[in-house]
């Protein structure tokens, strides 16, 4: 396994990205001025998948990071029930909505094997330090 060092190496990132790509190709060719409202949110919701696992990896602590993995799960479910109100409004066509709901489907599944990774893993996160093993005098251990 590769080590990853930001949340940039992660595959569920860069696919969370990739959705964000594909959906700007797809929809800043839509007419905004009828449906900009749910455009706009969907643009929103889909940010929200990438940026929480953004958060989560940067706060350094397993179960912070599941938590915020957790919301990149229940954006991918909104943006998908949003998919279908863009489908039944036309904004999406049937070609559009399947690619779309493809690639967070596979995003969802994605996020919810690495939180069960995580969940098993003996490894706390960044943030936890090996405590000092001896202290002497007045000054303060160097954990680094």
């Amino acid at each position: 396994m590769a080590k990853v060092s930001s949340f940039e190496d992660l595959n569920i990132w860069k696919l969370s990205r990739q959705l964000n790509i594909e959906m700007f190709d797809i929809l800043a060719r839509k007419d905004d001025k009828s449906y900009g409202f749910l455009i706009n949110h969907l643009f929103k919701t889909s940010g929200s998948i990438m940026d929480n696992i953004a958060e989560g990896f940067e706060r350094g602590g397993n179960k912070e990071f599941i938590n915020f993995l957790s919301y990149s799960k229940g954006s991918a479910g909104e943006l998908r029930s949003q998919f279908y109100r863009a489908l039944d409004v036309e904004v999406l066509n049937q070609n559009e909505f399947d690619k779309l709901q493809a690639i967070t489907i596979s995003i969802s599944k994605q996020i919810s094997l690495f939180m069960n990774y995580l969940k098993n893993s003996s490894y706390k996160g960044s943030k936890f330090k090996e405590p000092p093993i001896t202290y002497e005098g007045n000054e303060y251990p160097d954990n680094e």
